[in-house]
């Protein structure tokens, strides 16, 4: 009867000891990892609070290999730096901000993937990425579903407005549209429009014809080629034919190494014929070259050049942190830029949960590099100052015109009549 009793009394024990267990288990619980000095993070939440201890997660998502690394890269060095920069003043909210760095291999599927990645597993709060509008165009579903938040450095083509990300790039009436009206008045009017073919030179070319009809300029030719193409004579043989003023130019990564060298080769200079970029800065100078690059034309919202204190801090710390024959470009700073000011709607808003760093980072200002910029809290874009720069023997720009002051971002070109029917709908 006493063993009977006994076994009992132990099957009661181990059943209190797994309803103890069960109570003490939440199935909705943060998982937590650890990072490398040993210290546990909270995994917690996906667009809510983020953060735990004292570190902040963050995500970094660009091509770092293919055929955009040779303008991604650079972007991504920026951005980490603005993150050591942070941590040594004390980090955001007392905390240090932790990179979780991801390739997105110039890939578009690839992007989408590695952003879902960064959070759903990763749990990071806030990601800085992307370049061109495919990738963005690939991550925006995947932020807006999972309620993350992307910060975008590059320059795009507009005709877009996400509540999941803050363009700290130029939007069309922050680049494309002033250089076409500036060429136009400057350089002629028969244009031929040369892109790489994907969302952001085609919805960009077809704006600049829309521009071109009630502002006097006339096309010329039209022509795209695969992202990471390299054999451009028959296209140049059609520029040689249809004699235009300008080549208006929105190649991306390294397809424009190969352009420029022939066309250089083909004996057609930068005195014969107007080339404005609005893809090619000083990284890209440096890969393709000054002396071929000399006398082209780029639109931007800042140069390595631009006179400002901040810039002449920026630009010594990049040199001084990767060597002296690095050179910063407007994707580099946009991309700093970024940084901080996620940073500066953090403590704004002391959290990092998305809604709230949202709604702190509106009208928001920060002394950027490139000047003053602030953050549209209807679109989310920044107020940028636009600036067109001529390419020097040395690999910077001499900048020969700008607009005064930062313009108000107007992504669907509302502002003009004749982008109507460009924003049906949207």
């Amino acid at each position: 009867m006493k063993r009977k009793f006994w076994k009992s009394g132990v099957f009661v024990l181990l059943a209190l000891m797994m309803v103890l267990a069960g109570c003490g288990k939440n199935d909705n619980a943060a998982s937590t990892t650890t990072n490398a000095d040993g210290a546990k993070t909270d995994d917690s939440g996906s667009g809510s609070e983020t953060s735990s201890g004292g570190e902040i997660k963050v995500g970094i998502l660009h091509s770092l290999s293919g055929t955009m690394a040779i303008s991604e890269v650079s972007v991504k060095d920026s951005e980490m730096m603005a993150i050591d920069e942070i941590n040594a003043k004390g980090g955001v909210m007392g905390k240090k901000i932790v990179p979780v760095v991801e390739d997105g291999a110039s890939d578009w599927p690839t992007f989408a993937e590695k952003a879902r990645k960064l959070i759903s597993e990763d749990k990071v709060a806030t990601v800085f990425g992307g370049w061109t509008s495919s990738s963005r165009k690939a991550m925006l579903p995947v932020f807006e579903e999972l309620n993350g938040l992307l910060w975008y450095p590059v320059q795009y083509e507009g005709l877009e407005q996400s509540p999941n990300i803050m363009y700290t790039g130029a939007t069309t009436n922050q680049q494309i549209v002033p250089a076409v009206t500036w060429l136009l008045q400057n350089k002629g009017k028969k244009f031929f429009l040369l892109g790489s073919d994907y969302v952001f030179p085609r919805t960009a070319n077809k704006i600049i014809k829309e521009q071109l009809k009630v502002e006097g300029g006339e096309l010329a030719g039209e022509e795209y080629t695969p992202l990471g193409h390299t054999d451009y004579t028959t296209i140049i043989s059609k520029i040689k034919e249809a004699k235009p003023d300008v080549v208006f130019n929105t190649l991306n990564g390294d397809s424009n190494v190969a352009f420029f060298k022939q066309l250089k080769d083909a004996g057609i200079s930068s005195s014969a014929l107007t080339t404005l970029s609005v893809s090619v800065a000083e990284e890209e100078i440096r890969g393709i070259g000054a002396d071929v690059l000399a006398g082209t034309y780029a639109a931007w919202n800042y140069y390595e050049t631009t006179d400002t204190p901040e810039n002449k801090t920026f630009v010594a710390a990049y040199k001084k942190k990767y060597g002296d024959d690095r050179v910063t470009a407007d994707p580099i700073e946009a991309g700093y830029d970024a940084v901080y000011l996620w940073a500066a709607a953090v403590e704004k808003a002391d959290s990092t949960d998305v809604d709230k760093v949202k709604a702190a980072a509106k009208d928001l200002e920060w002394d950027a590099p490139e000047g003053k910029v602030k953050i549209d809290g209807e679109t989310q874009h920044l107020y940028k100052t636009v600036r067109i720069g001529e390419v020097q023997t040395d690999g910077q720009f001499k900048e020969v015109w700008n607009s005064g002051s930062p313009v108000k971002p107007d992504p669907f070109l509302k502002g003009y009549d004749w982008a109507k029917s460009l924003s049906e709908g949207k």
